[in-house]
């Protein structure tokens, strides 16, 4: 499915067409040369002076490391992720050889979020999930204390929405994709004033 971006001006390509379905084919896989070009471009996000504080767990359906990632989705995640070709946990570092890591989670997003456009431009989707839970990830991967996982993130192809089985969320796959107004984001002057 096409579900690209209704923008007030055109975006590039990438950004137009991100965003993330539930409904992936199983039948296709994430190549570990797809995967490792999404780490890569994960490794070349902006941080804080250069402290880098993103880490990933990463695991290719079938592999001993997605089936630990997907037993710690919630249920609800499970319930679809099982089908996505890869899965990824986004880990936190939060203290270096210096300290603490200033905006270390800001850091794991905009890592995150240069992986998701990599996906784009590799042909998949990836959709990413508050739905974990973070301790069993500390356990079963020997996460240290000063690494916080934040996300967990499903990687592949897209689907027939029709592999949901729910009409619910079939018609929330397929329904147009929704955001406020670009008025009602970007001010200018005062608070509240629409920079456009």
């Amino acid at each position: 499915m096409d579900k690209r971006a209704d923008s007030s001006v055109p975006l590039t390509d990438v950004i137009a067409r991100r965003w993330s379905p539930r409904a992936l084919d199983e039948t296709r896989e994430v190549s570990w040369g797809q995967l490792r070009a999404l780490l890569e471009a994960a490794r070349w996000a902006p941080s804080f002076g250069n402290t880098q504080p993103a880490r990933f767990l990463a695991g290719r359906r079938g592999d001993a490391t997605f089936r630990q990632i997907l037993g710690t989705l919630t249920e609800r995640n499970q319930a679809w992720a099982h089908r996505a070709g890869a899965l990824l946990i986004g880990i936190m570092v939060s203290r270096n050889e210096k300290g603490p890591i200033p905006y270390a989670e800001y850091g794991l997003g905009l890592a995150e979020q240069h992986l998701v456009l990599q996906a784009v431009a590799e042909g998949l989707v990836a959709h990413q999930m508050a739905g974990f839970d973070a301790d069993a990830v500390r356990e079963r991967f020997a996460v240290p204390g000063d690494a916080v996982p934040r996300v967990a993130i499903a990687v592949g192809h897209a689907g027939d929405p029709a592999v949901l089985e729910v009409d619910k969320l079939i018609e929330r796959e397929r329904a147009p994709r929704k955001r406020l107004p670009l008025g009602e984001l970007a001010y200018t002057g005062e608070w509240g004033a629409p920079a456009f």
